[in-house]
């Protein structure tokens, strides 16, 4: 404990939270626990028993000042009691400690303080006598015949802005359970206050040892049968050891129940959380209480062990995801409709409408500043309230592909009516009759304001993918957006009415900039037009750019053993069969390069080899087995063993 930060504040705690706890009781009883630590200091410490996960407890064993052995023990309550056979009374004398006595206990004093969310913490301690020192290996004789000194009630109250974020979490489509070494009450208790278990939900809230016995069959194993009917409701899992934490989130990655896979993030701080953190999908280890294990072990640090950073985490990573989807849906509408127009424009009038480098600005407007804009949208609340994406949703979904269809009608319908009919609805000069190298005409100058100008009314559509209506909906949150919108507008005036023969435009009047401005802003009643259109009509539409599922694997490139193979690993397993394959395939080359040049040479020795250049295919050498499996080296020789890893991953 360290003073505080503020005069009159709490002292500030530095290291294990209950340690800080059990220190700050010791003060507020007016004793100073520095002294004893300067009296008894680490060195003198004759014995110490860590605590871990399975004995729930810690020791610590001090030679007497008269030859024998004190040792003192704190733990979880309801375990440190089975092993006390006396208890100090109020006035500090040992007495007997019955089983009534303890059941007495449990029911008045510990189960009161666990279901207020109170940790129970129970302090004991055992004398050795000088006589005989006894074995400090074996640990449950020593663990026992203690006397209890007293138990206490611990609270880590819940942050206030806990509740909240899970809430969030909730909506979001993420389900929070709680897996922890506190006992069931506690666990129910805090999971109640954070907002974990709801009132009226069907759920389920288990003890360590009891979800082992309904998951595992007689042999101790997992059946992934009986835990699929349990993870679904559980909500809490209490008194648990690492490996239950392991299990049960192998145990949900590898679950057939429902369509899509479950993606599973993890928290943890300790050492003992590693192998959960390396088998989630994500896995958040804590900046401050975590250790370099669990940190090790994490994809995420979450540098304030604050809850509610996941929820950011999770907001971002949305985000991320859907700024990419709105880039790839404006800038596919720009290509499908460029590309037929230069393209069918340059068969019907042997020139193209749009010029070289009127392309190069499209180009620019459609790659580099779009990008800027659209990807730098800041993440909102709004991406909380719908379910998280499965792991093989196309990235272009049906309502993408409605949209980019939906304007490129548009668009195309418009700019093919300015390129036969503008002429006459202007009252101007055709451009499709105008002679090579002629001066830039006003018809194809509208031709590309307009189409530039629809374009730019089309990014403000694209900044929804999902089906809104309120295109302008937060605009002003993303200044980037803002001044690339502002900005291309202005380039394009410069151009039009500056670029002459380099952009291949003329000068247009103000009435025919207000034309091709109100055609741009058609683009975005065109769009409420399209959200109006329900997607659940459109069948016909594709998507495109989801993930190959494991039902789309060839059988050949699926691991012999493929039930043990967890399902998260296949897609590595998926692109190592790949790499493999290519580098068969280099190696192949290389030894056919090899034998023609070895052949070459023994040529050149012994003119007697030069009669058949296909005599070193029928050398033992060279016959290659394309069917049999194996892990090429481009460096190793045909004969060489393949490493052990190597082989194991391979094969599963």
């Amino acid at each position: 404990l360290q003073p505080p930060e503020k005069e009159g504040g709490l002292p500030r705690q530095v290291g294990n939270k209950t340690e800080c706890a059990l220190l700050g009781f010791v003060l507020d009883l007016k004793q100073d626990y520095q002294a004893v630590r300067n009296e008894v200091p680490e060195e003198k410490l004759y014995k110490v028993y860590t605590f871990n996960s399975v004995r729930k407890s810690m020791s610590t064993v001090l030679r007497s000042s008269g030859g024998g052995f004190r040792m003192y023990s704190k733990g979880a309550s309801e375990i440190i009691l089975r092993k006390c056979t006396k208890i100090l009374d109020k006035n500090g004398e040992p007495r007997v400690f019955k089983v009534k006595d303890r059941d007495e206990m449990v029911k008045k004093v510990i189960e009161p303080m666990a279901c207020h969310g109170l940790r129970t913490i129970c302090l004991a301690f055992r004398d050795f006598p000088a006589d005989a020192e006894p074995d400090w290996d074996s640990e449950n004789e020593i663990l026992s015949e203690l006397t209890c000194i007293a138990v206490v009630g611990i609270e880590d109250p819940v942050r206030p802005e806990v509740p909240d974020a899970i809430l969030k979490c909730q909506r979001a489509g993420i389900t929070v359970r709680m897996v922890t070494g506190d006992n069931i009450n506690t666990a129910r208790a805090i999971a109640t206050k954070c907002g974990i278990l709801l009132p009226g939900e069907d759920f389920l809230c288990l003890e360590g040892k009891e979800f082992n016995r309904l998951i595992r069959n007689e042999k101790g194993e997992v059946e992934q049968e009986q835990l699929d009917k349990i993870w679904p409701k559980l909500r809490v899992l209490a008194r648990s050891s690492p490996t239950d934490k392991h299990t049960l989130v192998k145990g949900i990655i590898d679950s057939t129940v429902g369509d899509q896979r479950q993606v599973v993030a993890v928290t943890g701080d300790g050492t003992n959380d590693g192998p959960a953190l390396k088998k989630a999908d994500v896995g958040f280890a804590m900046g401050i209480a975590g250790t370099d294990v669990a940190k090790e072990a994490s994809d995420i640090i979450l540098t304030d062990d604050n809850f509610t950073s996941i929820v950011k985490a999770v907001m971002w990573g949305r985000n991320v995801y859907d700024s990419i989807s709105k880039f790839l849906q404006f800038q596919l509408t720009v290509n499908v409709v460029a590309v037929i127009v230069a393209f069918t424009g340059a068969c019907i009038t042997q020139d193209s409408p749009l010029k070289a480098v009127q392309m190069l600005w499209v180009n620019l407007i459609m790659d580099t500043f779009a990008s800027l804009a659209l990807a730098t949208e800041p993440p909102s609340e709004s991406l909380l309230l719908r379910k998280p994406y499965g792991r093989n949703k196309p990235l272009i979904s049906r309502t993408m592909m409605k949209n980019i269809l939906g304007h490129a009608v548009y668009q195309l319908t418009i700019i093919f009516t300015l390129l036969f009919a503008g002429e006459k609805f202007f009252d101007i000069d055709s451009g499709r009759n105008a002679p090579l190298h002629s001066p830039p005409t006003e018809h194809y100058t509208i031709v590309f304001n307009t189409f530039v100008m629809m374009q730019l009314f089309n990014e403000i559509n694209a900044r929804k993918i999902h089906g809104e209506r309120n295109v302008f909906e937060a605009i002003y949150r993303n200044p980037i957006f803002c001044t690339v919108v502002l900005g291309t507008f202005a380039a394009q005036i410069i151009i039009v009415e500056f670029g002459g023969k380099p952009f291949s435009c003329s000068g247009l009047t103000l009435s025919q900039w207000f034309w091709c401005i109100f055609i741009g802003v058609g683009e975005l009643l065109w769009g409420q037009l399209i959200c109006t259109v329900p997607t659940s009509h459109l069948k016909f539409l594709k998507e495109a750019g989801h993930g190959i599922t494991k039902e789309e694997i060839p059988e050949e490139e699926l691991p012999e053993d493929v039930d043990e193979i967890d399902h998260a690993e296949m897609e590595l397993r998926r692109g190592q069969i790949l790499w493999f394959r290519g580098l068969n395939r280099i190696q192949t080359q290389i030894k056919v390069v090899n034998a023609f040049r070895s052949s070459l040479y023994e040529g050149l020795e012994k003119p007697e080899s030069r009669s058949s250049i296909h005599n070193f295919m029928t050398h033992p050498e060279f016959i290659l087995e394309e069917d049999e499996p194996r892990t090429p080296f481009l460096d190793g020789t045909e004969d060489e063993p393949e490493p052990d890893g190597l082989q194991k991953r391979g094969g599963g």
